[in-house]
């Protein structure tokens, strides 16, 4: 997968302000800690996850991508008539029908004459968005498009405690399937790219390859089970530990087929910007990798696993805090649960102010 004429014009994030702790979340589960004799202080000691931020409640994932996508044209100075493509790609969406797109295409006053719907696959809806939004440049349908994406993790995590709290069954070994769902952020943020007749950076999309390993698929599930429950809020069941192992390989194999495609060695690269899921997956995705922990801008700290959002949103930061910038050759190292993986190299002409 190559690309000869698309550019990366920007990355965007729009983050909550709210912020709510690991050690806020142990103290709603004080009665299952203290009932299992787990130790205070788990969840941040196993994840590296020390807060996340939350929209408020009842916020429409839609609503805030509206923002953002305003926030993206402006930082990059298109304008918005050249921008004849606007994919939402988090899990979050406003309501099954219509796409969550269409809501956010006219809040944003985007034309009339643009491809307008939602791309869904877990934590890689914006790299797969970016990806087709890239082949409808490079076909010459269009000269510019946005992909954007809001995830709202907060009824995830509501629930997630609510049901271990009520539930006086749960064990030690099946808090595990649950513990994922508690490290789940809130964030939004979108990526612009055009053709490079009209790009004011010269940030040039490379390509990549994407690889899957669908054998995987029941490793992390989640949906809404109101039927059984009465509760409208998500759930997930998510075996970390195979996850983790499971990911990481189709990682490596991805990895190997981008550095073919582009021609690149793992010394061409300067810096990378993966998908946040916790310390423990990072460490082992860019040791196996063969790439330092340095050329890496890690945010899930702060900011939880924000889903789709996670990778767009610490190039975001990354970029807007001069950690990366003019003459970098950047990785994009996305994986998802399916299992996907989808890697892209990005040569970084230009920072816009």
């Amino acid at each position: 997968m190559r690309y000869q004429h698309v550019c990366l014009e920007a990355f965007v994030a729009h983050p909550p302000t709210e912020i709510v702790t690991s050690e806020e979340i142990e103290a709603r589960l004080k009665p299952v800690y203290e009932r299992l004799s787990l130790p205070e202080g788990r969840l941040e000691l196993m994840t590296g996850i020390r807060e996340r931020r939350f929209y408020p409640p009842g916020t429409l994932p839609g609503k805030i991508s509206v923002e953002t996508v305003k926030l993206a044209l402006q930082q990059s100075g298109l304008d918005p008539a050249e921008c004849r493509a606007l994919i939402h790609g988090s899990v979050c969406r406003d309501q099954m029908e219509p796409a969550t797109a269409a809501g956010v295409h006219s809040g944003a006053g985007l034309p009339q004459d643009s491809f307008v719907f939602d791309v869904s696959n877990a934590c890689l809806g914006l790299l797969n968005g970016a990806l087709i939004i890239a082949d409808l440049i490079e076909l010459g349908r269009i000269r510019a498009g946005i992909v954007v994406g809001t995830e709202v993790g907060r009824p995830l995590v509501e629930a997630t405690v609510d049901k271990l709290v009520q539930d006086p069954a749960v064990t030690r070994k099946s808090i595990k399937m649950d513990f994922a769902s508690l490290t789940i952020g809130s964030g939004s943020a979108a990526i612009v790219l055009c053709h490079e007749s009209i790009s004011k950076t010269g940030n040039r999309l490379l390509g990549g390859a994407c690889l899957a390993d669908t054998t995987f698929a029941n490793l992390c599930e989640g949906g809404v089970d109101s039927t059984s429950t009465g509760d409208s809020r998500p759930l997930m069941n998510t075996d970390s530990e195979a996850l983790l192992h499971a990911g990481v390989s189709l990682a490596a194999k991805t990895w190997e087929q981008t550095k073919q495609e582009l021609g690149w060695t793992n010394e061409d690269v300067t810096r990378t910007f993966t998908h946040q899921v916790g310390k423990a997956h990072r460490t082992l995705l860019l040791e196996q990798l063969g790439l330092s922990p340095a050329l890496d801008f890690p945010t899930v700290e702060y900011m939880g696993n924000t889903g789709a959002a996670a990778l767009p949103t610490a190039a975001a930061l990354g970029i807007s805090e001069g950690f990366a910038g003019p003459g970098d050759r950047i990785a994009l190292l996305g994986i998802g649960s399916g299992l996907n993986s989808v890697m892209l190299g990005v040569d970084w002409k230009t920072t816009l102010k």
